[in-house]
């Protein structure tokens, strides 16, 4: 389960879109990811209407979208990384329209024998995914959840019903995005919820984009996850520029070495 990766360490989640800025980019950039030692790579499913996510993973999944990326061909590419060796957890980040269009049965079945360990739907939530989420663990994959500072306490049942391998908190009332300081309520947020879920690990994400922030949420939740910086770093740069990115953020997280601003 992803959830014992969690056991004494802290862990760092890249995320990087499907297809952008081309598949084959995507596959070499889930064996960099792999080689640096990563904890778990969440690898967006590209949708044409991403309600969540900020200009940079938009621009992403347009990009990725017209490229002809679909969620068969991403299912695929996880089966070929895995036949090459990659066996680092990969967790999907999708909304939930590709994967009803896939099939429920079929996208469950076909996830787990392609390599897939985890999936994380950003517009189901608890009260409407009870049957799909139990249809996922059924399967054998892990089931990832959301939560927000606006998630009411009264709903905190419904989580701890599904039982997720880990929550993945939103650190800011907004969508994906670079953001220059971290939300000041976060800590005490975190702090909050762990209250209720004690045996839960909290991933904090969304805005996360230095690893001077990286390294500060790493102090006091038990993931961080990094999006748009790492998405961008691809669009813009090279594999090298996105390989030393990276390395500079699992050191922040996990106190090996300096957390300089990048």
């Amino acid at each position: 389960m992803l959830r014992t990766l969690f056991n004494n360490k802290k862990v760092f989640i890249p995320f990087i879109m499907a297809g952008h800025p081309s598949m084959e980019t995507t596959r070499d950039a889930l064996h960099v990811l792999s080689k640096a030692h990563v904890d778990v790579i969440e690898l967006g499913v590209p949708f044409s209407d991403p309600v969540a996510d900020g200009v940079v993973n938009q621009r992403a999944a347009t990009d990725a979208l017209k490229q002809g990326t679909t969620l068969s061909s991403i299912l695929h590419l996880v089966q070929s990384v895995r036949l090459a060796g990659v066996t680092t957890p990969i967790i999907l980040f999708s909304y939930f329209n590709p994967i009803l269009a896939f099939g429920l049965d079929a996208f469950a079945r076909d996830a787990k024998a392609k390599g897939v360990d985890g999936v994380l739907v950003v517009d189901l939530p608890p009260e409407e995914g009870v049957a799909f989420y139990t249809q996922l663990k059924n399967q054998g994959l892990d089931v990832i959840l959301l939560m927000s500072p606006t998630t009411n306490t009264c709903r905190f049942e419904l989580f701890q019903g599904i039982d997720p391998a880990f929550i993945y908190y939103i650190s800011r009332r907004a969508v994906t995005g670079m953001q220059k300081a971290l939300p000041e309520p976060l800590h005490d947020d975190i702090t909050a919820i762990k209250r209720h879920f004690p045996d839960h690990p909290i991933a904090v994400g969304f805005g996360i984009s230095t690893t001077e922030q990286a390294h500060d949420v790493a102090q006091f939740a038990d993931g961080v996850v990094v999006g748009s910086a790492l998405v961008n770093t691809l669009e813009k740069e090279d594999l090298s520029a996105f390989q030393r990115q990276v390395v500079r953020f699992i050191a922040a997280v996990q106190s090996r070495g300096a957390h300089d601003a990048d």
